[in-house]
């Protein structure tokens, strides 16, 4: 039971990879199959320059949702830890 609970938890884990992985996003698999996409409607290649412009403006992107990611698992576990620092910080500058 314990394996083959594992196997279904690695399976789970990399059918939502590859599913994120396909998000139009440049950085990722996604993003180079949405500039081939352009490439081959528009029939000739896409500039480097709005290449590395949709390469930062990914790799924004990603960075931008792990910060969110990383924001939201600290205060689901010690969000109620860290308004009491707040509140008790703010008594002792406060008085």
């Amino acid at each position: 039971q314990g394996f083959g609970k594992l196997v279904q938890f690695i399976a789970f884990i990399s059918i939502n990879l590859a599913i994120i992985n396909l998000l139009p996003i440049p950085v990722l698999d996604g993003g180079h199959l949405l500039f081939f996409s352009i490439e081959a409607v528009k029939g000739s290649p896409v500039s480097l320059k709005v290449r590395e412009v949709g390469q930062q403006i990914g790799l924004f992107i990603i960075l931008l949702l792990v910060v969110l990611v990383f924001y939201n698992d600290i205060f689901r576990y010690f969000g109620d830890d860290i308004m009491k620092l707040f509140r008790w910080i703010g008594d002792k500058f406060s008085s």
